[in-house]
Formats: C-alpha cells, structure tokens, sequence
C-alpha cells in the first residue's frame, strides 16, 4: 500500500506544469497587492483586472466593498484574476506589485475565491 502511494505522488507530482503554482498537498493560493505599492499603480491594477474580469464584487453594500480603499480593492480584483486565469504566477505579477499569498485573505463576509 505505502508503494502504491509512494507512485501516485509521484505521478501526480510529475504531471505538474512547469509555471503553475501548485503545492504538492494542493494547497490553494491567492493573489494580493504588495503594500509598499503606490495608490497609482493600485488604481492600475483596479482599472486592468476589472477590464478582464467582473468586479461587480466591489460595488457599494457587497462584502467585498469595505474597507472603502485601494489596497483593499485592489488585492480583490487582482486575486479574481489570478483565480480566473489559472493561478499562474505570472497572473500575479502586477508590475512587481502583487504577492501569491499561502494564507487566505478572506475577511468577515468577503470571501476570496
């Protein structure tokens, strides 16, 4: 039994592609904006992932709409995207503006995906 498992983690792990971030025990990841990024580059971020993806997510009285700021919005937006566009970690890049974070973000009733 325990070779068994040994050669399915092994399979498993080699059918891995090269430049997707996924951790062996499946562990999701998020995207998030970095906070030294200046409100500039955040609106950027905003204005680009919100022309790829809904962002409705934000509008006044969702969850997701409070804190009221550009980090705040901006680490949502650009998670929807990676999630949407298949966690790669190029779907994180941002501009050097973004970090692929282990911890989920989600906060009260705003749910990261």
């Amino acid at each position: 039994m325990a070779k068994l498992a040994l050669t399915l983690c092994f399979l498993l792990l080699s059918h891995i592609s090269v430049g997707t971030l996924v951790l062996a025990n499946e562990q999701k990841t998020w995207c998030v904006a970095k906070p030294s990024s200046d409100e500039k580059t955040l609106q950027e971020n905003i204005n680009y992932a919100c022309s790829q993806v809904d962002c409705r997510i934000l509008q006044k009285g969702c969850p997701c709409s409070s804190p009221d700021n550009l980090m705040n919005h901006a680490s949502i937006v650009m998670n929807l995207y990676y999630q949407a566009k298949g966690r790669n970690y190029w779907n994180c890049h941002f501009g050097n503006s973004a970090l692929i974070v282990l911890t989920d973000p989600s906060y009260g009733s705003c749910i990261y995906e």
